[in-house]
């Protein structure tokens, strides 16, 4: 069985990766995703505030993620560590090069072009075998078009891919008013990937405290829906590398993701809440269906469900939602 696939140019073993999460802080715990079989490893973002030294309110609020994660306390890094410095985040680079084998990809949050961009530079020195572009940002300013910051975000990627010899990916939200056409924009500036979607942790308020709270839930399979739906819309239509991120918990979520066109998927959650072995658990149950199912390799999977099939795409996808509403009495 051949579950080879390429990813940013890179060969893997198999398209099953560790996300970006706080696990890449503790060398152990490193290891330990490597010895369950990750084909390639994410570190979590640096992100554009820490490197121009403003106040990062969400950087902050990655403190409470330890009673987020109660179940994961066994194996999760101690809160103090989890928010590595520029200097210590190039340090980790190294030191998670010489630990494990397969490649890793360092991750820089930001949504403007400034000065803070040549740590791409340095993370490319520091050996990064790639990088993950993580444009997390919930525009609040109400004058600003949606081109205007599709236009920034390009703008960003364009002058990072300028900087590096390495691949980028760019990592998405949902929300642009037209994904697709954004998607094809990005593969003009040179992303070699694309990774659907990002997840917002969105604050709570306290009532009672008048306070704003921030929670971080971890993902469950029913958030893969909406990811499949746009790999399988991308899937042969655009350049760049497939990534999904966000409700791939089981072999079944992941045989799904690359039916729709994916060439990686992205385990984070899944791995908080029942440790890094999981991952050899859902590689070897993705394994034995394609097995089962008489699949010779991942190629004649990936993509099968893709909307490159279907001779008419925007009436599939409405269809589709007919007969849901229809299912459904009407209601929406």
């Amino acid at each position: 069985m051949n579950l080879t696939t390429r990813y940013l140019g890179l060969t893997l073993e198999h398209p099953f990766v560790a996300g970006a999460s706080p696990m890449v802080d503790d060398l152990g715990l490193v290891r330990r995703l490597e010895d369950a079989g990750a084909a390639a490893i994410v570190m979590h973002s640096l992100y554009e505030e820490q490197l121009t030294r403003e106040s990062l309110s969400a950087v902050d609020a990655f403190d409470q993620y330890a009673e987020s994660f109660a179940e994961a306390a066994s194996f999760l890094p101690a809160p103090a560590a989890f928010a590595l410095g520029p200097d210590e985040y190039l340090e980790q680079i190294v030191k998670i090069k010489a630990t494990v084998a397969v490649p890793v990809i360092a991750s820089l949050n930001g949504t403007t072009a400034g000065g803070w961009l040549h740590y791409a530079r340095l993370m490319e020195e520091a050996g990064a075998d790639a990088l993950e572009l993580n444009l997390y940002s919930i525009p609040t300013d109400l004058a600003v078009s949606g081109e205007a910051i599709e236009r920034r975000a390009l703008d960003v990627v364009d002058s990072v891919v300028r900087r590096v010899s390495i691949p980028v990916a760019v990592k998405l939200s949902p929300w642009y008013s037209s994904l697709g056409h954004f998607a094809t924009r990005l593969d003009h500036v040179g992303a070699r990937g694309l990774v659907l979607f990002n997840r917002f942790y969105q604050a709570d308020i306290d009532p009672e405290q008048l306070e704003v709270r921030s929670r971080l839930e971890l993902s469950q399979s029913a958030e893969l829906l909406p990811r499949l739906t746009w790999l399988a819309i991308l899937s042969g239509r655009v350049s760049a590398s497939l990534a999904v991120t966000g409700g791939v918990h089981t072999s079944l979520d992941a045989i799904k993701a690359v039916m729709a066109g994916a060439d990686v998927v992205q385990m984070v959650s899944a791995l908080l809440r029942n440790g890094p072995d999981w991952l050899t658990l859902v590689r070897e149950g993705f394994r034995h269906w394609l097995l089962e199912h008489e699949y010779e390799s991942i190629d004649q999977l990936r993509g099968s469900m893709n909307l490159l099939r279907c001779p008419d795409p925007a009436g599939f996808e409405r269809a589709q939602y007919l007969q849901m509403l229809n299912r459904s009495g009407g209601r929406n």
